[in-house]
């Protein structure tokens, strides 16, 4: 580990590209700290040869990789099409029917969702990802509706369906999402990813369903939805009520307008920093390497720029699901990492970081301060339930940290904050220094050219001291 250890960390989606060992192993090998399962696809027993082999790769590479449940959440879609095709012409009407089961050709079209009972008359409709814009112009019966085409082009089975300006009311926990969070629960999990949130609410709700089957996972919110960016107190809210925030940029940009994606990342980026939340950048980072072997400029800008602005996490979706150069794109998205970090500083915030715990944010922020000015190697902090480590992540220190902790969990839920790199040691007063210690001797650790010790700052405290951590040390080792 060096000052050059990647502190941005890479989320990586599991899916046909990677499906094999090797290529997962590849994956972890090159850089990958955590791993996306998208459960709109896929059987139970391809997932569990997956988390079998993440974490065997894992284990051999000495490291903490994170595994994420991406639930599908409420995702509309049509159904199937006749020969897969449609064209449609501005001022065309639609029927879009729940309980219509085959499509005959003409312009009644089955639909995976009753849009009857939540949509109203003049709220747009976007199929295909936004490709066919309509809007609503009668509620025909209790499964259908018709609307409006107000653009040419055509539509294909089971593409999705986008309601920018409807009201779920909550119902965005499904039947399966339900399942898939009992099956998550008992493969142990380190966060599940929550698609559609519109309120902190929504939130609360999943965090009572993860509570009853006994899960510890955190939850990630993923912002795609026009409700849940409609003002900056209501992103605030979200922010503070989850764990972390995976900033969806595909769905936002169709339900808001992508010019919106921008300021709206910046935004959330800010405030998981304030409240101490993980933040993962997510969609097209590096789209062109899907086919090509080297990414754009512009995509080379784009992960630079979520660097520059903090973000804990960037995320590969189809690049390394589907994508023909998914090894060589974690390997070019590390590059960009590393080099912008080392000419670079993080953006500073215009708020002091706000935690969960006032004693927490104080340490961490002098933890940083102290660290930076005495120029030391590392930080190491010991952390029972990781509040510490992620205190100190949200100050985004120019210095690697090393996070010591007796809990498999709690590592694997740090594999994805800022900066840290999580072991796992059995308890004891003194297991983070000698952790440090033992890393040293394995060579992990490596003192600079020109020096003859490492200079640490260990945090720490007693195990059941109420208050948690309260120690800062300067240690050489």
């Amino acid at each position: 580990m060096s000052k050059l250890f990647k502190r941005t960390k890479i989320l990586a989606t599991v899916g046909p590209s990677v499906f094999g060992e090797e290529k997962l192993k590849e994956l972890v090998y090159a850089g990958v700290n955590g791993f996306r399962l998208n459960f709109s696809h896929g059987s139970y027993d391809e997932r569990d040869e997956q988390i079998r082999i993440i974490r065997k790769y894992a284990a051999e590479r000495g490291k903490s990789v994170a595994i994420l449940q991406d639930l599908q959440g409420p995702k509309i879609r049509l159904g199937d099409i006749k020969d897969n095709h449609l064209d449609l012409k501005k001022g065309d009407e639609i029927i879009l029917d729940y309980a219509l089961k085959e499509h005959d050709g003409g312009m009644t079209l089955p639909v995976q969702y009753n849009l009857a009972e939540k949509v109203k008359v003049g709220e747009p409709i976007f199929l295909f990802d936004g490709k066919i814009r309509t809007v609503v112009k009668e509620i025909v019966s209790k499964t259908a509706i018709k609307a409006e085409v107000e653009n040419d082009g055509y539509i294909m089975s089971r593409k999705g369906i986008n309601l920018p300006d409807t009201d779920m009311g909550g119902d965005i926990i499904t039947e399966k999402d339900l399942a898939d969070i009992e099956f998550g629960a008992s493969r142990d999990f380190d966060y599940v990813a929550m698609s559609f949130i519109q309120s902190a609410e929504d939130i609360d709700k999943l965090r009572q369903i993860l509570v009853s089957h006994g899960s510890t996972a955190q939850i990630i919110a993923k912002i795609e939805t026009k409700k849940a960016i409609e003002s900056d107190e209501k992103m605030e809210e979200i922010v503070k009520a989850t764990d972390g925030i995976m900033i969806a940029r595909g769905d936002m940009a169709i339900e808001a307008g992508a010019e919106v994606v921008p300021i709206v990342q910046r935004k959330l980026i800010a405030l998981c920093r304030q409240y101490s939340k993980l933040v993962i950048v997510a969609t097209q980072m590096m789209a062109s390497m899907v086919t090509e072997p080297e990414p754009t400029r512009a995509e080379v800008s784009d992960v630079a720029t979520a660097v520059l602005l903090g973000a804990d996490v960037v995320m590969l979706s189809d690049e390394t699901a589907n994508g023909k150069y998914p090894v060589e794109t974690v390997k070019e998205m590390k590059k960009v990492i590393l080099y912008t970090q080392e000419h670079s500083k993080i953006l500073p915030l215009d708020k002091e970081t706000t935690g969960n715990y006032k004693n927490y944010d104080a340490i961490s922020r002098a933890v940083v301060k102290l660290a930076e000015q005495i120029d030391a190697d590392l930080i190491v902090a010991a952390t029972k339930s990781g509040a510490t480590a992620e205190a100190i992540a949200s100050q985004r220190p120019n210095i690697p940290m090393l996070s010591v902790t007796s809990n498999p969990r709690v590592a694997g839920q740090l594999a994805l904050a800022y900066a840290n790199s999580a072991i796992v040691r059995p308890y004891d007063v003194d297991y983070a220094i000698n952790a440090a210690l033992d890393l040293k001797g394995t060579g992990y650790l490596k003192v600079p050219e020109g020096k003859d010790s490492l200079t640490v700052v260990l945090v720490s405290g007693l195990r059941d001291e109420e208050g948690g951590t309260n120690q800062i040390q300067i240690r050489k080792i």
